[in-house]
């Protein structure tokens, strides 16, 4: 088949269009433009006025598996390429919809649970976020240091068998409607370099002292963005 690259195409949203892509990629991408369609556009406006999309949305994303799409079937996730995973990018984009967090979700979230997790994490958390019943997030950036990890200030005390976390996260993709959140936390203040100090946390909606605080009315991804906080 001769796949025009986007430069010799009527319309960069042309379908069939890219070498990268393959006829199953179409297939795949008509199926997520028309779940924008149906499914995410007639219902964004009001999400925008209510601060945050609605969760039914979610779930109805991992039935039509657009979530979890290049994680490992046999983690729990789709199995598919990051390609794949790129369609739902690009048509996210197409459709002008900026408040469903999916690609944080399935694309830095999942991964680090995928890469790094331990076996109960994985079977706990994967399946149910490939269908959309648990929404992830990561939470780095903090109010006095923005998004340099150098400088946070939430930190993590070993306690027994756990960990006490002490602190604030701001600006989160997904934050208000997370219910698990990565935390980046310093855990050795004393290490050579900042980077070598820090660590990351699963933490679940539920937990003592897990508290979130009010959703932020912003000048624009006015669907999206949350504010969780921990003390």
């Amino acid at each position: 088949m001769d796949r025009p690259e986007p430069g010799q195409s009527e319309k960069l949203t042309d379908i069939g269009t890219r070498r990268i892509f393959s006829d199953e990629h179409d297939l795949f991408r008509k199926n997520v433009r028309r779940f924008f369609q149906e499914e995410v556009m007639p219902y964004h406006d009001q999400w925008e006025i209510d601060g945050q999309v609605s969760r039914e949305v979610w779930e109805k994303a991992g039935e039509a598996g657009l979530l979890g799409v290049s994680t490992p079937a046999e983690e729990g996730g789709i199995g598919s390429d990051i390609l794949t995973s790129s369609i739902v990018w690009d048509e996210q984009g197409y459709s002008g919809a900026s408040g469903p967090g999916w690609a944080l979700h399935s694309d830095i979230v999942m991964p680090y649970i995928c890469h790094y997790g331990t076996t109960e994490q994985k079977e706990k958390f994967l399946p149910a976020m490939t269908a959309g019943k648990k929404i992830g997030a990561i939470a780095m950036t903090e109010p006095g240091a923005g998004s340099d990890l150098q400088g946070i200030k939430t930190n993590a005390k070993k306690d027994g068998d756990g960990w006490i976390l002490n602190g604030s996260k701001v600006f989160i993709t997904n934050g208000h409607m997370a219910d698990v959140v990565i935390v980046v936390a310093v855990t050795d203040p004393t290490a050579k370099s900042a980077a070598r100090g820090i660590s990351l946390f699963l933490v679940e909606e539920g937990m003592e002292g897990f508290k979130k605080g009010k959703k932020l009315k912003k000048l624009g991804l006015k669907a999206q963005v949350r504010f969780p906080s921990w003390q």
